[in-house]
């Protein structure tokens, strides 16, 4: 390490990124795109946040598990974290492929968090590793693992579990935990949807108090799990448990030291498109509950050669726009996130939205063929509003259009050419709405 904070040496640990999951919840933007591979704050991916958290704790073995639609994840990676030739760091893909291992059941396709481990422990096993740091790749937070190695090693757990303090009405979502006075984990229950089973699973406090923490009175397993490696390997070879939180946990808190790390800082499982619209719009916010820019921990992403951002008498309120934008005169931009590239015209009003902007820029040719097809360039058109909407990457929206959510509708509809979830406008990657359109 190169600094005095407790922590194992580099070469002791690998950390695993689990991204292979569907990520139906935060359809359509799913349907091109693996979930990590979702765009954030206008220029980053989900990705980038566990990959920067272990850059920038010393970690720099890092493999990462994909299945689902990987093709942009695997390009953003290639792309991003390359490390120089001394170091011995690495940021792996590990997609998932049938093996002759019998063991795997026959199935190539992961079958749960714990299974795509398994699946892959072959690189986790080297004499030199000696703790495995799983970690989820759809999470917004910034933690020095460090700070839980050291939890760990002090504890002499087999495993240790970062947890968050959360309310009893976030508690049937996640994975809640029940500790004893030294922090030792001695029962771990899954999404309990009751009063019943959540009285066996709600802090004291007094323990509460006594460690400086006010709010919340249930603690959350936040998916990051230290292990030591022949914990691990015991864990998952000696079973076909499927799941780390439905089946590992609860069979190792029997047999296991599993060791409690509490975490007190901003994170955000970005699950849901609600969750994912409200995280983008409060990084844009004044006081944001979570800042991008830290001269201690950046967030690391694909160097791009784009211009600055362009702006011709545009109003700009609690936003973020990220490189290359062309924003027209007359626009007005309130409490939005405005990525890559994003080409808007005259007179346009975005307002509590999230705009994915281009993976491109279109040539003459292009532009040419868009008109030729009757059909608007990349970008928003002059004269359109945008409100309570989440518009992805490569949309073409012409002049004079409304895309508008609707916050007091709470039922999924789906149009042609649109989405509309929890109040929120979505519209699809490479999408056509043409001039004048409205819903």
């Amino acid at each position: 390490m190169s600094d005095d904070r407790a922590g194992a040496p580099v070469k002791n640990i690998v950390a695993v990124v689990l991204g292979g999951g569907r990520g139906t919840r935060l359809l359509p933007l799913t349907s091109y795109r693996a979930k990590p591979a979702v765009p954030l704050a206008g220029k980053y991916r989900l990705i980038d946040i566990p990959i920067s958290n272990c850059i920038n704790s010393e970690i720099n073995q890092i493999y990462v598990l994909t299945q689902f639609q990987s093709v942009s994840l695997h390009r953003h990676i290639r792309g991003t974290y390359r490390f120089d030739g001394f170091s011995g760091g690495f940021v792996e893909i590990l997609a998932a492929q049938q093996t002759m291992d019998k063991k795997d059941g026959g199935h190539d396709w992961y079958q749960g968090t714990a299974d795509a481990v398994r699946k892959n422990l072959r690189y986790l096993v080297p004499p030199e590793i000696k703790y495995v740091l799983i970690l989820s790749g759809d999470q917004l937070y910034r933690m020095d693992f460090r700070e839980m190695i050291a939890t760990h090693e002090v504890a002499k757990a087999d495993v240790t579990i970062a947890a968050k303090l959360v309310d009893r009405a976030a508690a049937s979502s996640l994975g809640i935990m029940r500790i004893n006075a030294g922090g030792r984990v001695v029962g771990f229950l899954e999404k309990p949807r009751t009063e019943e089973e959540l009285k066996d699973v709600v802090m004291d406090p007094a323990w509460l108090r006594e460690r400086g923490i006010a709010a919340g009175d249930c603690l959350a397993s936040m998916g990051i799990y230290l292990f030591n490696r022949d914990t691990l390997v015991a864990a998952l070879e000696k079973t076909n448990y499927p799941d780390f939180g439905k089946d590992v946990f609860p069979a190792t808190i029997r047999s296991r030291h599993v060791q409690l790390h509490v975490f007190d800082g901003y994170w955000e499982d970005i699950g849901t498109i609600r969750s994912f619209y409200d995280a983008n719009l409060q990084l844009a916010r004044p006081n944001p509950p979570f800042e991008l820019a830290s001269a201690a921990s950046p967030i690391y992403t694909r160097p791009r050669s784009l211009p600055p951002t362009r702006t011709d008498g545009a109003t700009i309120h609690h936003s973020l726009v990220a490189d290359g934008c062309v924003i027209g005169a007359g626009a007005r931009i309130e409490n939005s996130v405005i990525g890559l590239r994003c080409h808007i015209g005259h007179d346009v009003t975005i307002r509590n939205s999230v705009i994915m902007g281009a993976d491109f820029y279109e040539t003459p040719e292009q532009l040419a063929a868009d008109r030729s097809a009757g059909r608007p360039p990349i970008g928003i058109g002059d004269g359109s509003v945008v409100e309570n909407a989440i518009v992805d990457k490569n949309c073409h929206v012409g002049r004079d259009v409304q895309v508008i959510g609707d916050p007091q509708q709470v039922e999924r509809i789906c149009g042609e050419k649109w989405d509309m979830l929890d109040g929120i406008m979505v519209v699809p990657k490479n999408a056509v709405l043409p001039d004048g359109w409205r819903r």
